[in-house]
């Protein structure tokens, strides 16, 4: 992990400020969804893509009841569907 040399100290309420070079360099808009999680001994952000409930892909993605499915896994289904109805 890379380190940026800047330095944030945390609100009384917790919140952290992002740095306005490390969003513009993450494509981080305003109001733009951010995850928030933890690998090791580290808080990881990152900003946060739609992606394929099963396989995790980000493109040609299908949304049904809050969720994504890409076009693959949607034929895969499809497709199952199909044999154990016959």
């Amino acid at each position: 992990m890379k380190s940026t040399g800047i330095l944030k100290r945390t609100d009384e309420l917790g919140r952290l400020l992002i740095p306005r070079e490390l969003r513009n360099q993450l494509g981080i808009m305003e109001r733009d969804p951010v995850e928030i999680f933890v690998e090791n001994s580290y808080i990881v952000l990152r900003k946060y893509e739609d992606k394929c409930i099963f396989c995790g892909d980000t493109e040609n993605l299908s949304e049904y009841q809050d969720k994504f499915i890409c076009d693959k896994c949607l034929k895969n289904i499809s497709n199952k569907t199909k044999c154990n109805n016959m």
